[in-house]
């Protein structure tokens, strides 16, 4: 998440003035640490399966009133609550992920510490410190935190467990969990298909296209072999095809991956059809996590041609980074030249019945985009 969407987000809940079942306001930062590393195992162990928020400089007493945060000395940065989670004896090893941010709300400063989400569950210490016990379930339910002293009711502790191994999970759901283990999978005797090593009903198959299509997208060009090989990646449990996705062997098969969505904008806002167009992925989509799942790196050739398919593939944080893209593209598209990116074009070969200065364009506007979203993050 992005300092822009934190903002808002702390912005919506601070505007609500009540605690809920993944964030806590506080007035000032903490001065006892057990209190400290309570909040951030509850929040860690929170049953929303968002990203846990301990809101700094809010005083619920005053109406949820902004307070900034200056000059205190109990204030901390991501690496002094690393440093913190590294000493506690955890289960397993495992900690929390946590991080420290800092967001303007009303030209007022203040800290915001996000305890990431994740399948861990359940976060307990197996050692005392101080006041927080070993072996103690502590989550977070609605606005109210488990008391130190207590640990989280067995079905609560159940559903915990059950997140960690993803058996709260549909299928499909469990399958996008497993594809981010690559390693964990394994060759069927059927080379079209792999398999979930652990749970042998979750299936992923690529196999040539069921349209036998053989057209040309703008980012073939890119590569030293630019002939199409297109393909449908099926995801199965059981005989259920669970999603089906494009795939695409690149450079002549040295580099396979699920083909990118498209995306078009009209820079008018009266008209209907698009002035440009982009292909891209969004972390966490099944897109892009199958995009990942192929990655060897077995070959220098391999990382070239994946290299050369992300130079004019947009590459985004989150839907609503997307969204926002858009409408800075929308506003500032006018402000860059074609003509300095038209040095970074690769050779489009003359192919009977295709409009190659299409092609040209489209790399273009690609190659265009991705300077403008590393200017958009820059300024955002």
């Amino acid at each position: 998440m992005n300092i822009q969407d934190l903002t808002e987000q702390v912005a919506n809940l601070i505007s609500l003035k009540q605690e809920g079942d993944h964030w806590d306001f506080k007035r000032e930062w903490y001065i006892n640490k057990a209190d400290l590393l309570h909040d951030i195992i509850c929040m860690a162990n929170n049953l929303s399966s968002q990203d846990g928020l301990i809101i700094i400089g809010i005083d619920e007493e005053r109406d949820y009133e902004i307070q900034e945060m200056v000059d205190d000395s109990n204030q901390k940065k991501t690496q002094d609550l690393v440093s913190f989670l590294r000493d506690k004896r955890f289960a397993g090893g495992i900690r929390p992920t946590v991080t420290v941010q800092s967001i303007l709300l009303s030209e007022k400063s203040i800290d915001v510490i996000v305890i990431h989400s994740d399948r861990n569950t359940p976060y307990y210490l197996t050692e005392q410190y101080q006041g927080v016990y070993a072996n103690n379930i502590y989550v977070r339910i609605m606005d109210t935190n488990t008391p130190k002293n207590s640990s989280a009711d067995i079905n609560i502790i159940e559903t915990l467990w059950k997140k960690r191994f993803g058996i709260d999970a549909t299928a499909l759901e469990r399958v996008i969990l497993y594809l981010q283990s690559p390693s964990d999978w394994v060759d069927s005797a059927d080379e079209s298909r792999r398999y979930y090593k652990y749970a042998p009903e979750f299936v992923i198959e690529q196999i040539s296209a069921a349209d036998d299509r053989d057209g040309y997208e703008f980012y073939l060009f890119g590569q030293y072999d630019s002939r199409p090989h297109w393909y449908d990646i099926n995801l199965y449990y059981h005989q259920t095809l669970l999603d089906s996705l494009g795939g695409a062997a690149l450079d002549g098969g040295r580099y396979f991956t699920a083909t990118p969505k498209i995306e078009g904008l009209s820079l008018d806002g009266n008209r209907m059809d698009w002035d440009i167009s982009y292909k891209y992925l969004i972390k966490e989509s099944i897109e892009y996590i199958v995009h990942k799942f192929y990655i060897t790196d077995d070959m220098d050739e391999e990382q070239t041609s994946r290299r050369r398919f992300l130079e004019c593939i947009l590459i985004f944080e989150s839907e609503i980074e997307k969204v926002r893209f858009d409408k800075f593209v929308k506003e500032n598209y006018a402000n860059y030249n074609a003509d300095d990116f038209e040095g970074m074009l690769p050779h489009f070969p003359n192919i009977e019945g295709y409009v190659m200065s299409a092609f040209k364009k489209d790399y273009l506007n690609a190659l265009i985009l991705k300077k403008m979203l590393d200017d958009f993050r820059a300024t955002f």
